[in-house]
């Protein structure tokens, strides 16, 4: 399965998801949940290296580099909704190669999945920043950097 292929199977399952939910509360308990799941960060990695900026939560993202050149991302956040995007995010790119995760269309996905008109300004801000990091960590690995 190739890079792109894989982040389409994700974005389709979730989408599948997400139409099973029905409306916006079952869906942002269903968020919360996956938010739920996610393995928390040492204190040593809530640095402020990997705080993301733009976000009204505290907001920190990890990125590793995986024997095949894929890029694992793993976060946390002191907000539960937001540690619940985080983990959306999770699951459509980490794994990922950078050159897919270069690419990635956060807003794109997530009018997919239905939530852009159902998010605050701030956390759609604070979404945005969060795939920008993203994207910016894999073009830095694009860069050689």
């Amino acid at each position: 399965m190739t890079a792109s292929a894989a982040f389409d199977q994700r974005l389709d399952d979730l989408a599948e998801t997400f139409e099973l939910l029905g409306d916006w509360e079952e869906r942002y308990r269903h968020v919360i949940d996956l938010g739920r799941g996610l393995a928390p960060l040492t204190e040593a990695e809530r640095s402020e290296a990997n705080r993301v900026r733009g976000c009204a939560s505290q907001v920190w993202l990890v990125t590793e580099v995986a024997p095949d050149g894929a890029l694992v991302f793993r976060g946390d956040s002191d907000a539960h909704i937001v540690r619940g995007l985080i983990a959306l995010l999770l699951n459509l790119v980490s794994g990922l190669r950078p050159e897919e995760i270069a690419n990635f269309d956060a807003a794109a996905a997530l009018g997919r999945l239905g939530l852009s008109g159902n998010l605050s300004s701030q956390r759609s801000n604070g979404l945005a920043a969060m795939a920008e990091r993203m994207r910016r960590d894999a073009r830095g690995r694009l860069e050689g950097r």
